[in-house]
């Protein structure tokens, strides 16, 4: 984990929708910048499925010169989400009524629930105000919330995500889950630490890496080259790498959790239609999609733009598909400029 990336226990209660209170939890984070007297110069970056506290680390070209992300202007914080395995209460942390690590019995939790552990950090610190909201992905959803769910948030910035998870992602989901399930070494969710099920860790990565670029993009980068030292070409080699490098860095029940929290995202459950429910956003909102992206198509930006009434669309290219949002940094940054000096 990131050295600079701190743990604050909080002795506060925290209630899943699932019905689970943790009287305490541990919130990891990290943060850029100074807090001012009136404690609202916040921008809050929320963060996708593997990722951590350390924005900078990749987000880094939104933190570099000119970037949106001004440390000396701005109080930049990002919070590690709950069910991750980067600092904050998760599958990991020892279950009270056990005195074990949770593992599979830690409980479902939904993007809302995301939201409400991060306001306990905010509501810590008596933050007044946050100027902006932004993420990609599962960060998008969890800053789409975040305008639902708190009045301190002025403006939101999402990317490449919808206003729920479609079948499609869902299905991509599950398919993960299941090479997971199927690992010799899974036991149920409670697999020997020292033994995970990293075949099954491995090959969930090698399925999302497909959804995460494209076609064209693979054609382009790889072809059909044989690896000169392996003799397999060179996309299974580079898959093979990126799996192996996920199972080396992340925690299979964590990766479960967080999938299941992705496909729970739905902004009119309990609370409406769609039209009532992004209707009643009432903050500016800078909706970013990419003409590429195959797992969350530009339709469901385009439909998320139309139902947000302060709203405005920027549509994208890129050859990079999904992870143009982790890379496209001076097309995302002009848009983000362009949206924040409209608001002033």
């Amino acid at each position: 984990m990131n050295k600079d990336i701190k743990i604050t226990t909080l002795n506060k209660s925290w209630t899943t929708e699932s019905g689970y209170s943790f009287s305490h939890v541990d919130i990891a984070w990290k943060s850029w910048g100074t807090l001012n007297k009136s404690r609202d110069n916040v921008i809050l970056i929320c963060h996708a499925l593997t990722g951590h506290a350390a924005a900078d680390e990749w987000f880094s070209g939104l933190f570099d010169k000119g970037g949106i992300l001004n440390p000396e202007k701005h109080f930049i914080l990002c919070i590690n989400i709950p069910g991750s395995c980067y600092g904050s209460t998760g599958p990991a942390s020892i279950n009270p009524e056990t005195g074990k690590p949770w593992q599979a019995d830690f409980p479902d939790i939904t993007i809302q629930d995301i939201v409400a552990f991060q306001q306990l950090l905010l509501d810590h610190w008596d933050i007044q105000g946050i100027e902006l909201v932004i993420g990609g992905s599962l960060g998008g959803m969890t800053a789409l919330e975040f305008a639902i769910m708190d009045d301190r948030i002025k403006s939101a910035a999402l990317f490449a995500m919808g206003k729920a998870h479609s079948p499609w992602a869902i299905g991509i989901s599950q398919a993960q889950r299941l090479s997971i399930y199927a690992d010799e070494n899974w036991s149920n969710g409670f697999y020997d630490p020292k033994n995970p099920p990293t075949k099954g860790l491995t090959a969930a990565r090698a399925m999302a890496m497909l959804t995460y670029r494209t076609p064209e993009n693979y054609a382009q980068k790889f072809g059909r080259e044989v690896h000169p030292e392996k003799e397999i070409y060179q996309v299974e080699s580079y898959l093979n790498y990126q799996g192996e490098k996920l199972a080396g860095r992340f925690d299979a029940n964590s990766y479960i959790t967080l999938t299941k929290v992705m496909d729970s995202h739905d902004v009119s459950r309990g609370r409406g239609s769609f039209e009532e429910v992004l209707g009643g956003v009432n903050q500016p909102v800078l909706v970013v999609g990419f003409e590429s992206d195959k797992l969350y198509p530009l339709s469901e930006q385009q439909e998320l733009a139309k139902l947000i009434p302060d709203s405005r669309l920027a549509e994208l290219k890129s050859p990079f598909g999904h992870d143009a949002f982790l890379i496209e940094f001076d097309q995302l940054n002009n848009q983000l400029h362009s949206f924040y000096h409209s608001l002033t």
